[in-house]
């Protein structure tokens, strides 16, 4: 038996993907007969970015609170690969994208003073996490191959892909039932609006969606269902438990998850061990590593009338969804966390 530490970063009184993998891989890791447990360290606001890096640098988790000694620690998400320990594996969820692949976004919206200052803030994290990742850590795995290539582009660090499995629920399929089914957080990158787009569009035909999840873009897409005339064909669930989106995937007819260039996310997997296919786009990033056009989901450009015809397509065919959302269900038994700890344990 090993001691583990799971080392992820977040700010105060948030709730992320990479925390739901990291209780999913410390149960994982509990039931493989380790001792595991999870420390949050800090993850600061722009312009704090810094001391972030330098606390994560100064945490000590060589030690538990009971004096016993951690023999491993596997960090997840910046700035949490800044702890130090002799065995530290790395599963890295994402770096600060703000200052890599979504710069150009991010800094549109600054004054010419505050992009001048943050170029300059860019440029130290760029190169903090090229050390930390090329040099601090024992060995690097990733959560997909786009946050590879990530790295491969912009720091010229290489890591192999460890693709997580869904986390640990009682996924059921129950039936293939008579609507679209949209879990995430209501942001832009995860396109949200291209979804309420595309049931207006008259190829959906009479496609309806329960949209699960809260975000600052909630207010504005209840408005936009409105303006678009299709409120009647859309529910906007809000936060829904554990056991309510489990439900709502054994009960769906099909997945629609159409972010731009996600990390890898949870959706598709989940999606998959409920048996239920996944509606995707061309850009959409991780989701392309386990979607197959036309066997387990549907891969369409990001365009409305695009996702519109997978929409009526699978909702013109119980027996269609149900063939391919059987064939992700197969696609994805591969994934094991069983796997994914004797990857991830180095001692």
């Amino acid at each position: 038996m090993a001691v583990i530490t799971i080392v992820t970063s977040a700010p105060p009184l948030s709730e992320g993907g990479h925390l739901v993998l990291a209780r999913s891989l410390e149960q994982a890791l509990t039931e493989a007969g380790h001792r595991a447990g999870i420390v949050t360290t800090p993850s600061n606001r722009f312009g704090r970015q810094g001391p972030a890096y330098l606390a994560n640098w100064l945490t000590d988790v060589g030690v538990t609170g009971s004096g016993d000694k951690v023999d491993q620690i596997i960090s997840m998400r910046y700035p949490s690969y800044a702890v130090r320990h002799p065995a530290h594996v790395c599963w890295l969820v994402h770096t600060m994208r703000e200052y890599y692949d979504l710069w150009d976004r991010f800094s549109a919206g600054l004054s010419p003073q505050g992009r001048i200052k943050e170029r300059g803030r860019r440029t130290l994290v760029r190169a903090a996490d090229s050390y930390l990742l090329r040099r601090h850590v024992t060995r690097l795995f990733t959560i997909s191959g786009a946050v590879r290539d990530r790295l491969r582009r912009w720091n010229h660090v290489d890591g192999e892909v460890l693709h997580p499995p869904a986390p640990q629920r009682d996924y059921r399929c129950d039936s293939y039932g008579d609507y679209l089914f949209a879990p995430s957080r209501l942001t832009p990158l995860k396109r949200m609006d291209l979804i309420l787009q595309a049931l207006a569009r008259p190829e959906a035909g009479h496609a309806r969606c329960v949209i699960a999840g809260e975000g600052e873009q909630q207010e504005t897409l209840v408005r936009m269902a409105r303006d678009l005339g299709i409120a009647d064909r859309v529910t906007f669930a809000g936060r829904v438990s554990e056991s309510e989106l489990v439900d709502h995937l054994a009960r769906c007819r099909a997945v629609v998850f159409v972010p731009h260039d996600e990390d890898y996310g949870f959706v598709t997997v989940e999606a998959f061990a409920a048996g239920k296919p996944v509606i995707t786009c061309q850009d959409s990033g991780g989701p392309l590593e386990l979607v197959r056009d036309g066997q387990n989901g549907w891969i369409v450009p990001p365009v409305p009338a695009d996702v519109a015809r997978a929409m009526a397509e699978a909702m013109d065919s119980s027996g269609l969804a149900e063939r391919m959302g059987q064939q992700g269900l197969r696609d994805s038994a591969s994934l094991t966390w069983a796997h994914v700890v004797s990857k991830l344990v180095i001692v």
